[in-house]
Order: C-alpha cells, then sequence, then structure tokens
C-alpha cells in the first residue's frame, strides 16, 4: 500500500569500533530538513571535539527528500553508507548521525564505507520501528438538518474529526487513512449531496 510508512519512534543509538576508531551513531525521528539540520548541528557541538560528524536523512512518506554528508571524509565514504543504510531499513522522517572518533591507523576507502555502514546499521536495529498511515483530510460543509446523517458517515468510515463548527451552517474537518478517503468522500457527495474541499 502505498499509504503506510516506516519511521522510529524515539532516538537510538549504536557503537562501532575498527582499528582504534570509535563511530558512534545515532537514530533520530524529525519530520522536515530543517530540523534534521538543527539535529545534526546539536551533535556537532555536542561532539565538537570528534574528527567527523557525518549524516543522512529521510523525509515524507514518499521517501523523496534527502540529504547525506561526508563532513571531511573521503567523498561516497560516509554519508552515502548511512543513507544506504536507511534504505535497507526502508525508513523515512528521521537523520542517522555517526560521528567517528579517529584512532590513528587509516582505514582505507573500502573501510570506511563498512565502518559508516555498520555503524548507521547498529542504530538502526536498535531503535524502534513503527508503521505509520498517511492520511489525508477533507472539510464537508451541510446544513443542520444533515448532521445526524454527517455523523453516521463519518462514524462508519472511522474518520477523525480534527475540528468541528455548528454555529451556522456545519462545518466538519475530517481526517483519514488515504486509500479509504476515496470512499467517504463519494459518500459524502451522494447521500448529502454535500459540498466536499480536500
Amino acid at each position: 500500500m502505498d499509504d503506510t510508512f516506516r519511521t522510529i519512534t524515539k532516538s537510538s543509538e549504536g557503537l562501532y569500533k575498527e582499528k582504534m576508531s570509535k563511530f558512534l551513531s545515532f537514530a533520530e525521528p524529525c519530520t522536515s530538513a530543517e530540523e534534521a539540520k538543527e539535529i545534526v548541528a546539536m551533535y556537532k557541538k555536542e561532539y565538537y571535539d570528534a574528527r567527523h560528524v557525518c549524516w543522512a536523512y529521510m523525509i515524507g512518506h514518499q521517501r523523496l527528500e534527502f540529504r547525506s554528508n561526508d563532513d571531511g571524509e573521503p567523498s561516497g565514504t560516509a554519508g552515502k553508507p548511512i543513507l544506504g543504510q536507511i534504505n535497507s531499513f526502508n525508513l523515512t522522517d528521521l537523520v542517522v548521525i555517526v560521528v567517528r572518533y579517529f584512532g590513528g591507523i587509516k582505514l582505507g576507502t573500502s573501510g570506511l564505507i563498512e565502518a559508516y555502514r555498520t555503524a548507521a546499521a547498529e542504530a538502526l536495529s536498535a531503535a524502534d520501528i513503527v508503521e505509520k498511515l498517511v492520511e489525508d483530510t477533507l472539510e464537508v460543509y451541510f446544513e443542520y438538518p444533515l448532521m445526524g446523517e454527517a455523523m453516521r458517515i463519518v462514524k462508519e468510515e472511522g474518520a477523525k474529526v480534527l475540528v468541528q463548527d455548528f454555529t451556522i451552517d456545519c462545518r466538519l474537518k475530517l481526517s483519514l487513512r488515504r486509500s479509504l478517503m476515496p470512499k467517504m468522500r463519494d459518500r459524502f457527495e451522494k447521500v448529502l449531496g454535500i459540498d466536499v474541499k480536500v
């Protein structure tokens, strides 16, 4: 189904050691690129003494908004492997940060890729992963005598009422799983003959 996505509910951590280098990894939930960048800035401040703070994020249920950063490591050896793990776990709405403390022995390109990939996987393996629904909203306007029928549709379709206003005309703002929304909209239009705004 295209109306579900996988994400994490709270922060998780991992650790990977290789040839005296330490890779601390962190997965954090977030819902925008701005929030992801703020989280990265927070980790950079906290781990100011680390050689590299590399990261990748994925945003949105369609998984179309993403970015990664090598933070001074050779190009493609840190951010991309981290992003690769986000993809392997099929996750979104999160940022994964890997902090490297250099141990004095160079790991080489393939060693770095493996280290960042493994460190990211450690944090994601420890994460509390959940499946969430993509929900759409719609607004319906109707006259007071139609209220009973309108509320029956809401109840039978299992919609969440976000706003209800019964002052002059009646207005409901509803939220429902994307795949179920067309049926509910259809019922409002056919049964009540009322205006539906998505």
